[in-house]
């Protein structure tokens, strides 16, 4: 690729990252695409400049997901023996689910067109997805006579409910951006010439938030997925302690006495 696969923009706290070969559709396998979005999370995660994150395709597609073609090559990581294909999932696609789950800032996908198959998923790892008018989701494993290998499952449960996932994942369908907000898929769906400037509008206000508050309140949601009530119990008990103690606590509550807009440092 000529171009760099992935783009990242940092403004006023909020970090846009752009999935970048759009004459592929965006695909994430079958070049540096995979690399490059584990590179640009982890500096995202690592910059305490940043409070919150929207990830878009370039047009006309969000993601494709796998390359079929490469499917088909006989050299290709699924064409190899059963254990090395499954470590080449481990060493590559599966990486994507425990980074994005991992970062402790919010993330948003501003899915702008086509999200199929690890594409459906990835909107599926972020903790809000806002659509295009020009969005279509599809869960399209099982249409190739595979399953979803990059966690898909694990996010697409906890999004949707049982029942709702196994309507996409077992039907292999494709739905438009209408159907995704009914099943409650996705926040809402704008016309698409409107859909990075509501992503950056709903990220805008997580900006505004104190920034160790908003990381903190993701590690808790985090949490929460995982523990059973007294030990989150004790974790939010921690948590909270230590938001006590910040300077960005002490600012609010004066600025809320004083009637004043409150100005955070992330101290």
């Amino acid at each position: 690729m000529s171009n760099p696969p992935v783009l990242l923009n940092i403004s006023d706290r909020i970090a846009t990252v752009t999935l970048n070969d759009p004459e592929r559709r965006n695909p994430i396998t079958g070049n540096e695409m995979i690399a490059s979005l584990l590179e640009i999370f982890a500096k995202v995660q690592a910059d305490p400049q940043v409070s919150v994150m929207i990830l878009t395709g370039a047009d006309p597609a969000f993601c494709a997901g796998g390359d079929i073609k490469e499917m088909n090559d006989p050299d290709s990581i699924f064409r190899k023996e059963p254990l090395a294909a499954a470590q080449s999932y481990v060493d590559g696609v599966q990486r994507l689910p425990l980074a994005l789950y991992n970062l402790d800032v919010p993330t948003i996908a501003a899915v702008n067109g086509a999200a199929v198959g690890a594409g459906c998923d990835l909107t599926m790892m972020c903790d809000m997805r806002v659509a295009s008018d020009k969005a279509r989701f599809g869960e399209v494993f099982l249409n190739l006579g595979i399953i979803p290998g990059d966690a898909g499952s694990w996010f697409m449960l906890r999004r949707l409910g049982h029942q709702k996932a196994a309507d996409l994942t077992f039907s292999g369908r494709m739905i438009d951006a209408a159907e995704a907000l009914e099943m409650g898929m996705v926040l809402e769906v704008v016309p698409h010439d409107q859909l990075m400037d509501r992503a950056l509008d709903r990220a805008a206000v997580i900006a505004s938030k104190p920034p160790r508050a908003v990381r903190i309140a993701k590690r808790l949601m985090r949490n929460a997925e995982r523990m059973d009530l007294p030990d989150f119990l004790n974790s939010a008990a921690a948590y909270q302690a230590l938001m006590h103690q910040t300077e960005d606590h002490h600012e609010a509550v004066a600025a809320y006495i004083e009637k004043r807009k409150p100005s955070f440092t992330g101290r």
